[in-house]
C-alpha cells in the first residue's frame, strides 16, 4: 500500500497539470502606432486586470499573481512590453523611453473587445509609469483602477482618470535616491479616490513578491480591485 500512494499522487498531479496550463493562453493584439503586443491571458471573468511588468521582468513573472486574481474571478492579461519577448513596436530598442502607455491601452482595449465590463491595471515600476500615463490619456471610465507598485505616473498625477493605490517600500531606492518622496508627491496630486501604503524594507516593485510581505501586497491588491 505504501508503494501505491506515491503512484496515486503522481497520477493526480499529471491529471491536474494539463487543466492548470489550459487556463492560460498567449494572445497578441496591435497598438495604435503599429506595434504588436503579446500577452498571457488567464481566466474568463467579466472584470479585467492588465498586469504591466517592470524593466527587469516579463509577462511570465506575473504567473502566481495572475492565478490569485483568477481565483477572485478576474480575467487577467499579463503583457510583454515592446522590446520584451516577441512584442515589438516603435522605440523597442530602448523600451524605457518608448511609448509604453500605448501597449497598456492596447491591452485594455483587447479586454474590452472580449466583453470585459471594467478594466483595472497593476503596474510595477516601469509598468506603473506606463499604466499611469495610459490612464491620463484614456477616455473617462475606460480604466477603472490602478495599483502602482514602487512607482507613479510619469506625467502629473493630477490628470489621472482612475482610482489609485500606491504601494511602496519605505527604503526603496534608485540611482537617483529614495523613491518615496517622488511617489508621495505624485500621490498627493492624484485625485480621489486614492490610497498610499508604505511598507517597511527596500524591495522595489515586483521584488516585493519575493519578500515576507508578498502575501500582504497581494491581499491589498485584491481588496482594492474588488471594492465596490
Amino acid at each position: 500500500m505504501r508503494f501505491f500512494f506515491p503512484i496515486l499522487v503522481a497520477l493526480l498531479v499529471s491529471l491536474l497539470l494539463p487543466a492548470h496550463s489550459a487556463a492560460q493562453k498567449t494572445v497578441s493584439f496591435p497598438t495604435e502606432d503599429g506595434g504588436i503586443i503579446y500577452a498571457d491571458l488567464y481566466g474568463n471573468g467579466d472584470r479585467g486586470v492588465v498586469l504591466a511588468h517592470g524593466g527587469q521582468f516579463n509577462k511570465e513573472s506575473w504567473a502566481k499573481q495572475a492565478q490569485a486574481l483568477v481565483a477572485a474571478k478576474f480575467r487577467v492579461l499579463a503583457l510583454d512590453f515592446r522590446g520584451y519577448g516577441k512584442s515589438h513596436g516603435p522605440g523597442d530598442a530602448d523600451p524605457v523611453d518608448a511609448p509604453l502607455h500605448l501597449d497598456v491601452l492596447a491591452a485594455v482595449h483587447y479586454l474590452q473587445k472580449a466583453g470585459v465590463k471594467n478594466v483595472s491595471i497593476v503596474g510595477a515600476s516601469m509598468g506603473g509609469g506606463a499604466a499611469g500615463d495610459a490612464s491620463i490619456l484614456s477616455q473617462p471610465g475606460e480604466i477603472d483602477r490602478i495599483v502602482f507598485l514602487g512607482y507613479a505616473p510619469n506625467e502629473p498625477a493630477d490628470k489621472l482618470k482612475s482610482a489609485s493605490l500606491f504601494i511602496v517600500a519605505r527604503d526603496d531606492t534608485s540611482g537617483d535616491g529614495p523613491r518615496l518622496p517622488w511617489i508621495k508627491g505624485q500621490y498627493e496630486k492624484a485625485p480621489q479616490p486614492k490610497e498610499l501604503i508604505i511598507l517597511e524594507g527596500s524591495a522595489h516593485a515586483q521584488f516585493l513578491f519575493q519578500t515576507d510581505q508578498a502575501d500582504r501586497v497581494m491581499r491589498e491588491i485584491l481588496r482594492f480591485l474588488s471594492a465596490k
